[in-house]
This record gives C-alpha cells, sequence and structure tokens, in this order.
C-alpha cells in the first residue's frame, strides 16, 4: 500500500486574484491535484479565478460542485462523496489541495471536508494555511478599521430573527455579518431603525468584475443580496482618535 499523500488546504482572495501566501503558492506548485470548489448553478469556480496569474499548472485542476443546503442530511452524504473520492487520490500517496474562498477556517466548508477525511484516514498528514478573509478584504478596500482600542467585535452568519441582531448589536461596538443572502433587506430596515445605517458597509463579490463596494448602506439598494456579501456594523459613530 502507498503511502498516504499530504493534503493542503488553501484559502484564496476573496475575490482579487494573487491573496496568497507564498508558503500557500509554493504548496500549489508541488501539489499532485488541485481541488476547486463551484457553487452549484455557477459556470466557473470562483477559486480559480483567485490563481488567475499565478503560476500553478493548471493541468492539476479539478472541478468538484459544492452545496449550501441547510438540511444537514444531504451536507453530510456531500461531504462524505467529497471525502472519499479525496481520500482515494490521497491512499495513492498523491499529495492534494483544496481550495477554499476567504480562510480555510472561518464559516469555510473546508472545514467538514477535513473532518471527514481525518476520520476515514487516521494518520492523514495535513497542512491549512490562513487566507484573507472577507471581512478583512472588505474593511481594506472601504478603509473601514475593525476594531479601534478596546472596542468590542462579534463576528457571525445573519440571524433570521432581527430582534436577536439588534441585541448583538447593541452589545457589541462593531458586528460583522456574514451570509446575509435574503435577509439584507430586513437588516437594512433594522439599521435604519436604529439611526446607524450611515456608519455601516456593505461589500458583494469584492475583487471580482461585478463587485458591489458601499461605504453607507444608507445608501445601498436591498437589492444586493446574494452570495458572497459581508457587512460591516458600526453602533455608533466612530470615535475620532487623532489630534
Amino acid at each position: 500500500m502507498s503511502e498516504l499523500g499530504h493534503f493542503i488546504g488553501v484559502g484564496v482572495g476573496p475575490g482579487q486574484a494573487g491573496l496568497i501566501p507564498v508558503a500557500a503558492l509554493q504548496a500549489l506548485q508541488q501539489a499532485d491535484i488541485i481541488y476547486l470548489p463551484r457553487a452549484r448553478g455557477s459556470e466557473q469556480s470562483v477559486a480559480q479565478q483567485c490563481l488567475a496569474g499565478l503560476p500553478v499548472d493548471a493541468s492539476k485542476f479539478r472541478d468538484v460542485e459544492f452545496i449550501m443546503d441547510p438540511d444537514r442530511s444531504l451536507l453530510a452524504d456531500h461531504y462524505a462523496a467529497l471525502a472519499a473520492s479525496v481520500a482515494a487520490e490521497l491512499e495513492q500517496g498523491r499529495n492534494v489541495a483544496y481550495l477554499t474562498i476567504g480562510d480555510s477556517m472561518t464559516y469555510s466548508t473546508y472545514g467538514y471536508l477535513l473532518a471527514a477525511l481525518r476520520e476515514r484516514l487516521p494518520g492523514l498528514a495535513h497542512t491549512t494555511f490562513p487566507g484573507v478573509t472577507s471581512f478583512a478584504a472588505t474593511a481594506s478596500a472601504l478603509s473601514w478599521p475593525l476594531g479601534e482600542g478596546k472596542e468590542r467585535m462579534l463576528i457571525l452568519p445573519c440571524p433570521d430573527d432581527m430582534a436577536a441582531l439588534e441585541a448583538d448589536i447593541a452589545s457589541h461596538d462593531i458586528v460583522v455579518l456574514m451570509k446575509i443572502g435574503q435577509r439584507l433587506p430586513d437588516v437594512l430596515a433594522l439599521l435604519a431603525r436604529l439611526g446607524i445605517a450611515q456608519y455601516c458597509a456593505f461589500a458583494r463579490r469584492i475583487g471580482l468584475s461585478d463587485e458591489i463596494l458601499c461605504p453607507d448602506v444608507s445608501q445601498l439598494d436591498a437589492s444586493a443580496s446574494g452570495y458572497l456579501a459581508t457587512m460591516l456594523i458600526r453602533r455608533q459613530a466612530r470615535e475620532k482618535r487623532h489630534s
């Protein structure tokens, strides 16, 4: 039996090509196979777009469709099947890389795959390289500091209950809101009611050709909702810290 290959997790983007650690790029160049997740219904993997112009052999790419479904049993079956496919390559001694958008360990489906592989292959050697989170990219693109002094920050997926979100905003200086989806109109209505929309920022598909960057969500159209969206919420106006 061949010695197990090495499994590598790499966060790329989000969106903009080239946002990848040098060490991660070197690992991709040494990998035998590179799995590129593609959202169901999309023609091209955003993760692949994030590698545009980089010295990575495209013949190593292997496209794999992933699903975002609230049904946990469907997700479990999906990641079990994906883990079986990746494990088969690792058992042949091949080094396998798996790309994710943003940071591999921050609200990422990569964690599901890694857990399934470690259960299937207890002796698996693996390395996960950190990536740029969507909220870090949003903050940089909009010159929007994520926490100053002793400000308290909360990172969470958008809740369905706006009362719960209002409580989170009231108890933190900054709230990073991810996985907003179709809840965007409700979130915008809440921020308008609280009188803080002008202190909040929004980005969607950052770094891509159809990106949306909005430094003041009181001006944001609610139709901007969709995949790869992040909102930065500030409970009150930013304190002036310079003379």
